[in-house]
């Protein structure tokens, strides 16, 4: 069993999502700290880049902030290097194939693994262009997290087939960011993916209520939680921590 799948094991996994140096990457190792003490299972760090494609604007402006804040990947690989001192639960990094490929991607997974980094997602590298960083993946023992959007359905008996670590399903069409309603038809998603594989599935995109992350974790073994996350940090600066630390508790309160 790969580390993250250990995120799955007591009940529902509450995944957060964090853009690692907004507004400093000392309130992000603060706001992992409290989104752990609140009962998060897994937490995915977002590398800033410039062109962040998958994201809608409160994402984008936490990246456009790190960025703005000289916040650079050598940095985000010592932040986990600190939070490794207590942090036990899995840890994986979403990113964009541009930030592995400039840094060199064969340094990039092999640092991960030394700084105990358990997965990458690159929501930019489609399941067909895997194979660029699969080997390399494998070769250090970080799994590489596959998506699943409404798009895929041909195509998600065999992403879920290959997947690693967790599959993450995307709730919607279109970029990150918190909605009213999500009108996916996510049961029949889940079902394929329950055909195919063992492997645990999370939903992401547009999860911002406890009633939608009680809907989320009924349907799969896990909800994503993101832009929501982000807003307090927007919202709060460097008091966001503790609304993070509560904010997690409710909303894994409601996934059961």
């Amino acid at each position: 069993m790969s580390n993250i799948q250990k995120a799955f094991q007591n009940g529902k996994a509450f995944i957060a999502f964090l853009t690692c140096g907004d507004p400093d990457l000392g309130t992000t190792a603060a706001a992992v700290r409290a989104a752990v003490a609140g009962g998060a299972d897994l937490i995915e760090l977002g590398i800033p880049f410039s062109d962040p494609t998958a994201e809608g604007p409160v994402i984008q402006g936490a990246n456009l902030r790190a960025l703005q804040g000289g916040v650079t990947t050598d940095q985000v690989f010592g932040l986990v290097w600190e939070l490794r001192r207590d942090v036990s639960i899995p840890l994986v990094f979403m990113t964009y194939a541009n930030v592995v490929f400039s840094y060199g991607s064969e340094r990039f997974i092999a640092n991960c693994r030394e700084v105990g980094i358990d997965g990458l997602i690159l929501p930019d590298v489609p399941y067909e262009e895997k194979e660029e960083f699969l080997p390399l993946c494998r070769q250090y023992g970080v799994d590489l997290i596959s998506l699943i959007a409404p798009t895929s359905q041909n195509r998600i008996a065999m992403i879920a087939r290959e997947a690693e670590g967790f599959l993450y399903i995307v709730s919607s069409l279109g970029v990150t960011g918190a909605r009213k309603e999500i009108t996916t038809d996510l049961a029949s998603i889940v079902k394929v993916v329950r055909q195919n594989t063992q492997i645990p599935c999370a939903i992401g995109f547009g999860i911002s209520t406890p009633q939608q992350a009680g809907e989320m974790a009924a349907l799969a073994d896990g909800a994503i939680v993101g832009s929501a996350l982000v807003q307090l940090l927007e919202q709060y600066g460097k008091d966001a921590p503790a609304h993070i630390g509560a904010y997690v508790r409710e909303m894994k309160a409601a996934m059961g």
